[in-house]
């Protein structure tokens, strides 16, 4: 790492410490005390690994998406502190729900509301699996590059040309409300998987995925370049529209999914054409979602009297994780990119001091505990925090095959005769009820109805 990002990391934390939860941004024994109490409280809501229970779930409120979202965040933990404590706990949910459905993460319990976003994040968490030389896969199963390649080579198949010139909808069943919403957490999803794929594995089919998806995706009224504070991301758009009226509401996640894949593919290319978007979102990323202090707001939804939904809290752990990755895989954002990181850390760590200090909350700019405790809350704190340990420790980047890794792949994998798409699948047996398509409705309308709320006060920040 740069030294100059060394510098401005011991500058800026001549005190040492910051309030709430005791930890010492420049001091690695301090970082994974501190990375090691929010891991904990935040495993400690899940059930997965209780009598009668199915590993990979969290108890209600969370969906099922947000556990494979936990999960990728402690497959990081580990990569950063080095602690086993979870690792078979992680090995075993991120097993048990792809094997759940033929190794492509989707379970039959699933399949009345999962979109291919909540599917791609469960890609990502073995996707980081492979990339970090986590624990291998417990026996009888593929390796975690298999697993997501399942996933990807799945998507491919439903890439939709009849509607807005390609891309993927939201919502995998027709039966769900959003199925005619294409928006950038599927479509950006399937692109940072493609990227990280083609880098993992060298494989240049994954290149010309990647390539599709990114001309799709800046083409689409869900790209505005012609923004004062760099590129804008948009939600999503319907296909009665024919994606022309996008839905302008603003959530980092899809700024992440995006700056996370631009990253991935730039560091196995080389190619400069990927850095001018790379550039243009990391901008208005900045602008948009961090105060002048450099601590991360997220302004969709978190400045509001009702706050931030259940997926809504999750959002800054993965903007601030592919932002860290961005910094590791493209130099010359690190000076740039670990300001923002280490204000935001210290911000997060005085929102840490619920529950004799391990319970953390969500409105960073607040110098004292909110009072909100979850385990999105958790998931955003740990990233960030954590995410220090790259530079006190001097952390490599996410492995290749040709630089360390072990988890080798099948290209084909989820593809061939006995794969017939998402509801003619043999591991599909459930029959879809009048029920689950009144609940996927009503699961599907509610997120849409937070995500339109919001466009107002976007428009007017």
């Amino acid at each position: 790492m740069a030294g100059s990002v060394a510098q401005w990391v011991l500058l800026s934390f001549v005190a040492g410490f910051a309030y709430g939860l005791n930890v010492d941004l420049t001091a690695a024994e301090s970082l994974k005390e501190a990375s090691s109490t929010i891991a904990y409280d935040m495993m400690a809501t899940y059930t997965g690994n209780q009598t009668g229970d199915n590993p990979g779930n969290l108890p209600e409120p969370y969906y099922w998406w947000e556990t494979g979202a936990m999960f990728m965040h402690m497959v990081d933990y580990y990569y950063y502190t080095g602690d086993p404590s979870y690792n078979e706990a992680t090995v075993q949910a991120i097993c048990w729900q792809a094997g759940m459905s033929g190794e492509t993460f989707m379970p039959e319990n699933q399949t009345k509301s999962e979109g291919n976003d909540d599917q791609v994040f469960w890609a990502f968490a073995s996707m980081a699996a492979a990339e970090l030389k986590y624990p291998p896969p417990q026996e009888g199963y593929p390796s975690y590059t298999e697993m997501a390649q399942n996933v990807l080579n799945q998507q491919i198949e439903r890439w939709d040309p009849d509607t807005c010139g390609g891309g993927l909808r939201w919502q995998i069943q027709s039966l769900n409300v959003g199925y005619n919403y294409k928006n950038i957490a599927s479509n950006g999803g399937f692109f940072h998987l493609a990227a990280r794929l083609a880098r993992y594995t060298g494989n240049e089919k994954y290149v010309e995925q990647t390539e599709k998806m990114w001309d799709w995706i800046s083409s689409s009224a869900l790209y505005d370049p012609g923004t004062p504070q760099g590129i804008r991301i948009y939600d999503g758009a319907s296909v009665e529209t024919g994606c022309k009226k996008p839905n302008t509401a603003q959530y980092s996640y899809n700024y992440g999914i995006l700056i996370g894949g631009l990253a991935y593919i730039y560091n196995h290319t080389k190619d400069s054409k990927w850095l001018e978007p790379l550039h243009g979102i990391m901008n208005a990323t900045f602008n948009i979602f961090f105060n002048p202090e450099k601590i991360m707001v997220e302004v969709g939804c978190e400045p509001f009297d009702a706050g931030c939904s259940t997926d809504g809290l999750t959002f800054k752990s993965f903007t601030l994780r592919w932002l860290v990755l961005c910094a590791q895989l493209v130099p010359e954002t690190a000076d740039i990119i670990w300001p923002y990181i280490t204000a935001s850390a210290q911000a997060a760590a005085r929102q840490c001091s619920g529950d004799d200090n391990d319970v953390c909350g969500y409105h960073w700019t607040d110098p004292t505990w909110d009072g909100t405790q979850g385990v999105g809350q958790q998931m955003s704190a740990l990233a960030v925090i954590q995410a220090n340990l790259i530079t006190v420790d001097d952390l490599a980047a996410p492995l290749t095959l040709d630089t360390g890794g072990t988890s080798k792949g099948n290209a084909s994998a989820g593809t061939g005769p006995e794969y017939t798409g998402p509801e003619g699948s043999p591991w599909l047996t459930k029959k879809i009820t009048t029920g689950d398509k009144a609940g996927a409705g009503i699961l599907t309308a509610l997120f849409l109805a937070g995500t339109l709320s919001g466009t107002y006060w976007i428009l007017a920040y």
